[in-house]
């Protein structure tokens, strides 16, 4: 059993918890994750390490309440327990010691950029991360950025925090600006992977990008984690789930994203039998 350590409400839809999990704590690096089970029967949802902490025995994961599972993690309290909390799983963050990388974080992929971001501080590496959300309210982890970061830069729907409109706005300003990145590390949905992409690629921009596909055993028996990538078969649970930007079949991954949409409508069900959209 796992213990609840920490736990906060980011926002109305997206919370943060720190787990005691010493083997986790100790071997984890950034881009890595853990696939967790709430209780006896319950389904193994995969969820990506935001932060630990080595001498607390500390893993910090944060995640949007969607689904069934999340909601029921929402229900657990500090002090209580989860059944299991499996990892590190998949493969490290592959971060080299360039002279300045831009991060780009939308929603809650702000959460495992943030490890990234840190290590590359550490490393002596400039960084630069831009947050988007559909408000100020969603941009998360907004202070631990601004305290790493060379800058910060913002981007909602609504024009709350920063400049109105998407990540993909503020980068191509930035790089119209002249803007230098040797890297660009873009978390995010599928579909603003792929813009951020459409960008850098032209200007050969190198980009790495974090795949977050179905996924169920994290071992890569399954299969269900497959994506194309340079046009060979990837398992994102084992070979990833860091790839190279450019070469990810964003098109297929969106396409196979939405293969359970009706199951996850009908999985979408409130714990005592309320039905959410």
């Amino acid at each position: 059993m796992y213990q609840i350590i920490d736990k906060k409400r980011l926002n109305e839809a997206v919370e943060l918890m720190v787990i005691h999990a010493p083997f986790v704590a100790r071997k984890c690096e950034p881009g890595q994750f853990v696939i967790l089970r709430v209780e006896e029967k319950g389904e193994r949802i995969p969820l990506t390490i935001a932060d630990y902490d080595r001498k607390k025995q500390t893993v910090t994961i944060i995640y949007q309440i969607v689904g069934y599972t999340t909601k029921l993690l929402s229900t657990k309290n500090i002090g209580e327990s989860i059944l299991d909390f499996v990892g590190p799983l998949g493969k490290p963050s592959e971060l080299k010691k360039y002279k300045r990388v831009l991060g780009i974080g939308g929603g809650v992929g702000a959460a495992p950029l943030y490890p990234q971001i840190r290590k590359l501080k550490e490393m002596g590496v400039e960084v630069d991360v831009i947050l988007g959300g559909r408000n100020k309210e969603f941009i998360i982890l907004d202070r631990e950025f601004e305290t790493i970061c060379d800058n910060v830069y913002y981007a909602t729907d609504d024009g709350t925090k920063g400049t109105k409109g998407f990540v993909t706005d503020v980068l191509n300003r930035l790089l119209d600006e002249g803007g230098i990145y040797d890297e660009v590390i873009a978390i995010g949905p599928l579909i603003m992977m792929r813009a951020v992409v459409n960008i850098t690629k032209p200007k050969n921009i190198p980009t790495a990008v974090s795949l977050n596909p179905i996924m169920i055993d994290g071992t890569g028996m399954c299969g269900g984690c497959r994506v194309t990538v340079g046009g060979e078969t990837k398992f994102a649970c084992v070979d990833g789930p860091d790839f190279d930007g450019f070469l990810v079949d964003f098109d297929e991954c969106m396409r196979r994203q939405g293969i359970y949409k009706e199951e996850e409508h009908s999985c979408r069900i409130g714990l005592g039998g309320e039905h959410h959209a």
